[in-house]
Formats: C-alpha cells, structure tokens, sequence
C-alpha cells in the first residue's frame, strides 16, 4: 500500500507540530511522500511564512532596498531556525537564504518568492524524516501560458517516485518550460499532494490540517457542526463551489480520474478517522442531507415577457447580452413567463445598464427587475434522492424561522438545492436547515 501526505501550514508552524507530523507519518510505513506546506501561524496574532516573504520580496523590488528588507529576510530565516534547533538538527539553511537573497533582488518573481516557504520546509522536513528531498520545479510542469501540464507532469514525477521509496515533494509550485518558478493558487499544496497521490497511484492520499475531517455546516454560524465521515466527490464539489473550505476544490481532479479516496486528518488529533472523500459509496449518510454552505454578494435580474415559453431563441438572446459584457452566471431559475438570473453582484454593479439595455434590445422583454444584497445556499446530500418532502422540510424550517424564499432551484441529480435569501437572512437560514436536517435527528 502506498500513502501520499500533505501537511497544511498549521501543522508544520513550529518544531513541536513538525514533531507530531514526524510521530504521524513514522506510525504507517506506508506514508512513503510527504508534501509539505510552508510554516503557518503559530498563534492568532503570528504571521504566516508565505505572508512574509511577499512582503520581503515587496521590500526587494523598491528602488533602494535597504535595511527593511534585510530585517524582513532575518526574520524569515530566523523562524526556519527556531525549527531546525527544536528539532535539534545538523543542517543549516545559509546557502539556500544567500541564493534567496541575490535571487529576490534580480527580481525573480512574486510566484519564486511565496514557493520559498515550502522549499525550505521541504529541505527540513526530508532532513527530519531521512526522506529524499524532490524539488518540484523538477518534476510538477506548467505550460508556456501558465496552464498546468497534467499529463508531462504526471510522466515526469510518475518516473522520478520509482526511483524513490520514500520522499519529500513541496507544495504550492512547480516550473515553466524555461525553468522559471510558477505557482498554483492559495491552497495550492493540497493540488500536489493529490498530483503526487496520482503519479505514484497511491491507495489512499491523506490532506492532514487543524479539523477532525469536513463538517455539516462552518462552525462560524453552527456551533460545534456535526463532522462528516463520508462524502463523494460530486457533493464535495458542490460545497467547495459554494464556500467551504476545507479542501482545495481543484485538488480533487487528479485523484478523481485514478478513483484515489482523499481522507482528511487533524494532525492535532491523530486518532481521530476524519472525513473519506470518495468516487462513490453504498454507505448511507446518517442525515438525509451530507452538508450545507452558501455565500452572500448576489444580484438577481428577472426578466418577464409574455408568452416567453413561446419564443424560440429566448433564454439564448438573454443569456448573450451577460456574455457580452463579460459576466458569468450562478444560477437560471425559470417559469413560464419569467427568467430569473443569479450573478455575483460586484460583477454585475459596474455593468447593469450595459446588460439591461443589451437585454432590451435583443429579448425585447415586458419587464426587467433587479434585486441585491442576496445570498445563495446550497444543501447537498446523496440521501436526498432518496428521501421524500425534503424540499417541504426546508421550506417549513425557514418558514418557522421568518426566512423569506426568494428562489429555490434543484438540479436533476437531486444532489443538491439551491436556495436565495436576502444576506441579512443568510446565518439565520443555515441554523434552520441544520436544526430540522441534524439536531432534529439527534
């Protein structure tokens, strides 16, 4: 068996985290690569290492750097040494803040920069474990443009893991054809942990954080949620989409495509068995619904015409005046004579006449109506397939709580409702779906 981990930043923030890490993956010799974040914050009022060094490199690219810039990089330095003598190893980090240093200043890039916290944690981390250190602008590639190149990167480290058992793969960046550093978005180490898991076909591939596994609902609105001890990729996908955090949402693609379980651990409480993300499952969930999220910041826009169900080309014409302008859609509830489309409201604001006029001139409706401040939720849940009234039993529960509906959408999947409510309902929706879906339950 072969056992891909990540590490996110709050669990390598201090020599006594890297030591549980350490204590975690010397428990199962079949965690065999290690994929590492930069140092997290260590308390609420800590900085991040990836926040330092762009505002060192920041401090670099002014006209005279001077000696804000070198205090700033001693600090940096300085955080990977309180590491290095917790641990209490021989290794020193000089030559690799020397190279930083002349690199930062021929202005090398912001991406080279922020990718610096996991190299270096990288180096310590393979020094701690007596792994082989992999650099990943060797092995992870992007494209001229700056697109991932999936499958060159996948024949490149498939062959460079088969030459070692056991081994440390930074997270967060690879390289350009011409070798210049290239990273992936924020979170983007949980995207090489799950490249890695993928390049050695890996059983299972382990996302190690600060949370016991996924949960219902943000504990920011719901206290103390219930966790979730099964989902599939699908629902995960639409959770992510619609705020929660947990994962990475582009992190799942390349072990979906293998058919590689994702399981997420607290580092902090190893025992725990966390949240399996998997391709599908014949286990039930223990609530009909697997977990809820939402945003606020929407607008909506209805459209009402007469006959519209009539008009051949109708949906096409509206839908063409938002392309024109540039802007995406979430969601395009409609009846027989109204159309109704969810757009993010910081898109659309700058753009309204523009789409208004256009949707005029091209759909030639009765009436256009536009309304803001609204938040999207999403209730997601295999369970609900099977399950009868569960949209009744949302209405109902918002309802009792004096949340006012302004849309509801279902997809054919029956995996998930959408539900509008103004933002000033948004927390109050969430605690009414939670109660009548889990606490009623319990």
């Amino acid at each position: 068996m072969i056992k891909v981990v990540k590490f996110g930043g709050s669990s390598l923030a201090s020599a006594e985290q890297f030591t549980k890490v350490g204590n975690i993956i010397r428990d199962d010799i079949n965690r065999r690569y290690v994929v590492p974040s930069a140092p997290g914050k260590r308390d609420a009022k800590d900085t991040k290492v990836t926040d330092m060094l762009y505002k060192c490199y920041e401090l670099a690219s002014a006209k005279e750097p001077g000696e804000k810039f070198i205090a700033q990089l001693e600090a940096i330095e300085d955080r990977y040494q309180q590491i290095i003598d917790g641990l209490g190893l021989k290794l020193s980090l000089a030559e690799e803040f020397k190279t930083i240093k002349e690199n930062f200043l021929a202005n090398a890039g912001s991406d080279y920069a922020a990718s610096r916290g996991e190299y270096l944690n990288g180096i310590i981390m393979a020094k701690y474990l007596g792994y082989t250190f992999i650099d990943s602008a060797e092995v992870i590639k992007f494209t001229e443009n700056g697109d991932f190149d999936s499958e060159l990167t996948n024949q490149i480290l498939s062959a460079k893991l088969k030459e070692h058992e056991k081994a440390v793969i930074p997270g967060f960046y690879g390289s350009y054809p011409d070798g210049k550093i290239k990273t992936f978005s924020r979170g983007g180490s949980d995207i090489t942990g799950s490249i890695v898991a993928r390049a050695c076909k890996a059983d299972v591939y382990e996302n190690w954080t600060d949370v016991s596994g996924f949960l219902i609902a943000d504990p920011r609105i719901i206290k103390n949620p219930e966790a979730i001890d099964t989902i599939t990729y699908k629902e995960l996908r639409e959770l992510s989409y619609m705020g929660a955090t947990v994962l990475h949402e582009d992190a799942i693609f390349p072990v979906r495509r293998e058919g590689i379980p994702i399981n997420i651990r607290n580092t902090n409480a190893p025992k725990d068995k966390g949240t399996w993300i998997v391709e599908s499952t014949c286990q039930k969930s223990k609530y009909t619904i697997t977990g809820i999220a939402g945003k606020k910041g929407f607008c909506s826009i209805n459209i009402e015409k007469d006959m519209m169900n009539s008009e051949i080309g109708f949906g096409r014409k509206v839908l063409q005046a938002f392309e024109d302008a540039g802007i995406s859609f979430e969601h395009m509830p409609s009846g027989i004579d109204t159309m109704t489309i969810f757009a993010h409201q910081d898109e659309f604001m700058d753009k309204e006449q523009q789409v208004v006029s256009a949707i005029h001139r091209l759909a030639d409706p009765d009436i256009i109506e536009i309304e803001s401040d609204l938040a999207l939720i999403a209730v997601v849940g295999r369970g609900m397939k099977s399950t009868r009234g569960t949209a009744g039993r949302i209405f109902s529960a918002l309802a009792h709580a004096n949340v006012n509906v302004k849309m509801i959408d279902q997809g054919s999947s029956e995996l998930n409702i959408i539900i509008g409510v103004a933002n000033e309902d948004f927390e109050t929706a969430i605690e009414a779906i939670y109660n009548i879906f889990v606490l009623a339950r319990i």
